[in-house]
């Protein structure tokens, strides 16, 4: 079975989705990779320039296979299961069912690669517990600020609730970094080893490019720090 990576925060508007994207994107270089879009915003699905058919609840649901969903890319070695925003009452759906839906549905799929990546959506309830209960390595980005940093110990702590020793390793991202701020830069002079990834207009700009940091703009410190966090993953899984 292929790691699972879950790029996940409680809070949206942390750069989520386009670091989970760039994280798949450096995955299929080093192996077959899947992207997981279970977001209901469907953000990491629309930055790969893809749509969903409207089935990604019917998943959960289990009246379509994950497999029958899976797309290719425009990215050689990099597949989507996409989102919609059918996944809005994802959470009432897990409520209902055992705590290993998502694990067993990840099986279905995740054979076939080496690495899945989920982008999750923010907030704490039923799903967050089954990707805590599913994930290899836990990746968190966190704007640099005290309340941030709050809700990142927070995360640290329910994720320790669930699995306990078997906790998997939890990853927190400096994300939309501004070193002109006096705060941020204390931030990531305190968290020296936390990778840090600029608030830059590049970022952005994948909105209209509809495609990862390293296919245009691979020499940007933006992209660079994608890489650092993509090192950091390795490590983690061994």
């Amino acid at each position: 079975m292929g790691k699972v990576i879950a790029v996940y925060s409680m809070k949206g508007g942390v750069g989520k989705s386009s670091l989970a994207v760039n994280l798949a994107f450096e995955a299929a270089r080093t192996g077959k990779a899947l992207l997981w879009d279970v977001d209901a915003q469907g953000a990491a699905s629309f930055l790969l320039g893809q749509v969903s058919g409207g089935k990604a609840m019917k998943i959960f649901s289990r009246d379509v296979d994950p497999v029958d969903v899976v797309e290719q890319t425009a990215h050689v070695g990099l597949d989507l299961i996409a989102a919609d925003l059918s996944l809005r009452h994802l959470d009432a759906e897990l409520a209902e069912v055992g705590p290993k839906r998502l694990h067993k549905l990840l099986a279905r799929v995740a054979d076939d690669y080496d690495w899945v990546v989920l982008d999750c959506p923010p907030g704490l309830g039923p799903l967050s517990e089954q990707i805590f209960r599913a994930a290899d390595v836990l990746v968190v980005p966190v704007l640099p600020a005290p309340l941030a940093l709050r809700t990142l110990e927070q995360v640290r702590e329910r994720l320790t609730e669930a699995r306990g020793k078997k906790a998997p390793p939890m990853l927190p991202v400096l994300s939309m970094v501004d070193r002109r701020k006096a705060m941020h830069r204390e931030v990531v002079e305190e968290h020296g080893g936390w990778p840090a990834i600029p608030h830059a207009s590049v970022v952005e700009k994948m909105g209209l490019e509809r495609a990862p940091l390293s296919t245009f703009a691979a020499k940007s410190p933006a992209a660079k720090a994608v890489r650092g966090v993509w090192e950091q993953v390795l490590g983690a899984v061994g």
